[in-house]
């Protein structure tokens, strides 16, 4: 068996790892590059190899930077299955929809203004692109193994993260390869632990947090504080957020802290169709999350859903305290976009960035106190007050990555750590090597490697 990593190694983004056995190729992942520039290039480099000779097709979940690529491939003639839990199925519909709806409207945004500095501006896909993706979908139940190729089968465990998401076990004539996808947390506040995994062969673990531990701090404490304090100065809390996990963890603690009256009671905004949709999801697939039916409810209806382009654009006239959550979580793209250019610039409001936010992306550059970004080839000065938040990650850290690891009855043959910074990751290696004492990597961008002759002594010293 060969492994080729072609997304997610050196970053977080782009998430594709493609397997070869005995003529059969499955790409496990198939996400999109985000972040800066020269990793968007990325996703239109020609694939690895002819789409027909691709098998099948496996995501560990639906967050874009893992399943985002589907319509590209599908654009260029891959017509296998795509194999998936049926949440993250779901899910995955409404991601791409929206994404390839998104990119059309950003390159048509773009001709119309003439910002762009190609002519004509091309979306990567098309929301029909997506579309015909869709099609493809198997959904796949957690422990029930399926052949996904010939001698090659798969088997999914709960890997916590979001709705729907999987660790993914590949066998292929005795061989087991495992993919952690993104873990989640042991303590998360609306998804179950990520399930042990306790053989492997070989491992590819995600490293995000792989350098640090998440902060102590409770998270409804830092939001009542910071939505209070921009409320008294009759300012606006923008919350760029994912739609898929981050928003529904945002609504559950919102809802606590007005049942507590521990805000003001100011509206609530979820401005995202797509977060809308998928906050519906957690209704429909009550067994795979931790909320009771009263908590359930209670999140999907905190907020006042905001679907109409019309309906956004009213928001950014609002002139009384108010919190808006609005897509995408690292101010990519999206109306968040919009609001950002209307908000701002005024120091009353507060731009509240929670989570992670790659390199290269807007949300990095407000993090990092940049005084302006650029959006729609205009810069947009940054005067209102800059929260992170590091309380709500989705992610396990560097502490929770270890624990999970420690559920190994024994080492895998080789690890290789992916899916993270550079500094993320070589850090996370250091533990792995040095605390569990297992022959380890960080692979690089397009490396190949024939897993049953790795060179264990070459590989764990990169």
């Amino acid at each position: 068996m060969r492994i080729t990593f072609l997304g997610a190694a050196g970053t977080v983004t782009g998430s594709k790892y493609l397997l070869e056995h005995r003529n059969q190729h499955v790409l496990i992942d198939c996400g999109l590059f985000q972040g800066y520039k020269q990793l968007r290039l990325h996703n239109r480099d020609p694939f690895q190899l002819p789409v027909s000779d691709l098998n099948a097709i496996v995501l560990t979940h639906a967050h874009l930077d893992h399943s985002g690529y589907l319509p590209v491939l599908v654009r260029n003639g891959y017509r296998g299955p795509v194999y998936a839990t049926p949440a993250t199925c779901e899910l995955v519909k409404i991601l791409l929809l929206d994404s390839g709806r998104l990119q059309e409207e950003e390159a048509e945004f773009a001709n119309r203004h003439g910002f762009s500095k190609h002519s004509p501006a091309l979306p990567l896909y098309t929301e029909q692109d997506a579309e015909r993706a869709l099609k493809l979908l198997r959904p796949v139940e957690l422990h029930h193994k399926v052949e996904i190729a010939a001698d090659m089968t798969i088997l999914l465990r709960g890997a916590g993260h979001i709705l729907g998401a999987a660790t993914v076990e590949v066998n292929a004539d005795g061989l087991a390869l495992v993919f952690s996808g993104d873990l989640g947390r042991p303590d998360d506040p609306l998804m179950f632990a990520p399930e042990p995994v306790e053989q492997a062969d070989y491992l590819l673990v995600e490293s995000t947090y792989g350098d640090r531990q998440h902060p102590g701090e409770a998270p409804q404490a830092q939001l009542a504080e910071v939505i209070t304090r921009t409320a008294l100065r009759r300012g606006i809390t923008l919350v760029p957020s994912f739609a898929v996990g981050r928003a529904q963890l945002l609504m559950y603690h919102l809802y606590q802290l007005k049942r507590k009256r521990a805000i003001p009671d100011i509206p609530i905004y979820l401005n995202s169709p797509m977060a809308t949709d998928v906050t519906l999801l957690y209704q429909r697939f009550r067994s795979e999350h931790r909320l009771s039916l009263e908590e359930c409810e209670g999140m999907c209806h905190v907020a006042q859903f905001v679907r109409t382009v019309d309906d956004s654009r009213e928001l950014d006239q609002q002139r009384t305290p108010a919190v808006i959550i609005a897509a995408s979580g690292m101010a990519t793209g999206g109306r968040v976009v919009h609001h950002l250019k209307a908000l701002a610039p005024n120091p009353i409001n507060t731009l509240l960035m929670p989570g992670f936010q790659a390199g290269g992306t807007r949300g990095a550059q407000i993090v990092a106190g940049a005084p302006s970004v650029r959006i729609h080839g205009k810069d947009v000065p940054i005067r209102a007050e800059v929260v992170p938040m590091e309380t709500l990650s989705a992610h396990a850290d560097a502490d929770e990555i270890m624990q999970w690891l420690r559920g190994f009855k024994q080492p895998p043959k080789h690890t290789f750590v992916v899916h993270g910074e550079p500094n993320a990751s070589d850090v996370l290696r250091r533990r792995i090597s040095q605390e569990l004492g297992w022959s380890v990597s960080v692979p690089e961008y397009r490396d190949s490697v024939e897993l049953s002759s790795i060179d264990l002594t070459a590989s764990s010293s990169r």
